[in-house]
């Protein structure tokens, strides 16, 4: 997709020098435009709906209108990708907002020296060049414009029938291992979803920052039947376990005497993502897991490109998010690139036939839920 004009940006704040920063660290890019400013969510709202800018930057803590309120009516009026920007010290509303339709989020720093400034200036340039790339999925109920149905809703699970022996932890489990990035949370779980009651192990790659993976973590935890939590290294390879990268490390596939177990480690210099979707997929193609099944979902940026061909010439199978359906198609892009993939198919579609292709390779169609959790 070539750009013929600059993606014009309102910038939504109650604080004037917020204002005036954010304004000046997205004209330093090239091809990016400040529309116009905002200081609450009413005079936003306004201005949106006039100016039609191709995105938004929106503080969540404002009078009159704030953040949450005013995503609600954006996306009922006049849908527009919208990059929050969120403090550090509440993960939890990042992700209500990404539950009110919100494209992506970009966390203030703790210390607004100039590396963390610069940091966020790069971050934020990128998500809204991503924008640009950025569309609707087909409409459905529930769902807001730019996601899937509302993030962390009460999991709306299969029935998946009756076994006569439920698994347990000394069971091996299909080991599924799922990239994701721009629009990736409400896709993940989705994905998870489907997979609800298979003996299956979940490790994830969504590029998110540190400690909001955590809340994630946690989020996931409260709405599936699954046991999701931050990875660490050590934490063991059962069935009904979800392990989340964390922000700024790498999570991979290791082994301790003899058993498989998740690697937690620090990132190198010649790492591009941390969490690197390639990094994890990579390491389960070493590890000769021929059984495991990628996954890669809706994402700016190749990530996951050369993971996917790893884990193919490995002989596992990868599942991909077709450009129908995926926010940005960058990711599934690239890893189609290096495929031969699997299957491509849209996210409504995707979790419940893979979760078919694994009773199918289990030998059964039926397998309880793995509650309880403790």
């Amino acid at each position: 997709m070539r750009l013929e004009r600059p993606i014009r940006v309102l910038v939504i704040d109650d604080s004037p020098s917020n204002r005036r920063a954010i304004s000046q660290m997205l004209e330093s890019a090239p091809g990016i435009e400040v529309l116009d400013r905002a200081a609450d969510g009413e005079e936003g709202l306004k201005k949106a709906i006039a100016l039609k800018p191709d995105c938004i930057t929106l503080d969540l803590e404002m009078p009159r209108i704030d953040g949450y309120s005013f995503l609600r009516l954006i996306n009922s009026r006049a849908p527009t990708p919208v990059i929050v920007l969120s403090s550090y010290g509440h993960p939890s509303d990042v992700f209500k907002a990404l539950q009110l339709g919100a494209l992506d989020f970009v966390a203030k720093p703790a210390k607004a020296d100039k590396a963390g400034l610069e940091q966020v200036r790069a971050e934020l340039i990128e998500k809204v060049r991503a924008s640009a790339f950025a569309k609707k999925r087909p409409a459905e109920r529930g769902m807001g414009p730019f996601h899937t149905p509302a993030v962390f809703p009460a999991a709306v699970l299969p029935d998946l029938g009756k076994s006569p022996s439920s698994p347990t932890p000394t069971d091996t489990p299909t080991l599924v291992c799922i990239g994701a990035s721009t629009g990736g949370p409400p896709a993940v779980q989705k994905v998870l979803e489907s997979l609800a009651g298979l003996p299956v192990c979940v490790l994830v790659a969504q590029h998110m920052p540190t400690r909001f993976t955590e809340a994630f973590a946690q989020r996931l935890d409260g709405a599936l039947p699954f046991r999701v939590k931050e990875a660490q290294t050590g934490d063991p390879i059962v069935p009904g376990r979800v392990y989340i990268a964390p922000g700024g490390e790498q999570l991979e596939l290791g082994e301790k005497g003899g058993k498989q177990i998740t690697v937690v480690s620090r990132s190198g210099p010649t790492d591009a993502y941390a969490p690197s979707v390639d990094r994890l997929f990579t390491s389960v193609a070493k590890a000769g897991v021929s059984s495991a099944r990628g996954v890669v979902l809706t994402g700016m940026g190749n990530d996951g490109g050369l993971g996917v061909k790893a884990l193919l010439a490995a002989g596992a199978e990868v599942w991909v998010e077709s450009e129908e359906t995926a926010v940005v198609f960058g990711m599934p892009q690239a890893a189609i690139a290096n495929g031969p993939v699997t299957r491509v198919l849209a996210l409504s579609l995707l979790g419940p036939q893979l979760a078919q292709a694994i009773q199918v390779s289990r030998g059964s169609g039926n397998f309880p839920a793995l509650k309880p959790k403790k």
